[in-house]
């Protein structure tokens, strides 16, 4: 049996929505979150302080199809961006398809994207202002 990486749990949530500027309004006015980054008009990450939430806009009629599910990927939180270049090292050692190669973004942020067995995205993510939160 392995280890498993050390991550500080399911703190990042993506969501594909039709409108940013819809949902970003009803996340913040409704469950008071903050916006913490939005890089352009169609994507936007938000916090409740100790969660992430990011949006991501679809092409119009894109969710409405069926085709497409709501879920863009999943965030498991680490301590530090080391962690993640560590973390996408198991993962190949693991044999877990890679998305996504680990890189570090410009809001200071790290992460690698691997694949579940039903095809899910799951991200290991080095949060700045989330990843230092400790819980009890």
């Amino acid at each position: 049996m392995t280890l498993p990486i050390p991550t500080r749990g399911v703190r990042h949530v993506a969501l594909r929505v039709r409108e940013v500027a819809r949902a970003k309004a009803f996340c913040r006015e409704l469950f008071g979150m903050d916006t913490v980054w939005e890089p352009d008009a169609h994507n936007c990450y938000l916090s409740s302080g100790c969660d992430n939430l990011a949006l991501h806009q679809v092409a119009p009629g894109e969710l409405s199809t069926g085709a497409a599910q709501a879920l863009d990927h999943l965030g498991f939180i680490v301590a530090s961006a080391e962690a993640v270049w560590a973390a996408a090292d198991r993962l190949r050692a693991l044999g877990v398809p890679i998305v996504k190669e680990p890189r570090r973004h410009r809001d200071g942020s790290c992460s690698v994207y691997c694949s579940d067995p039903d095809g899910n995205v799951v991200q290991i993510l080095f949060e700045p202002h989330i990843s230092p939160l400790t819980f009890k």
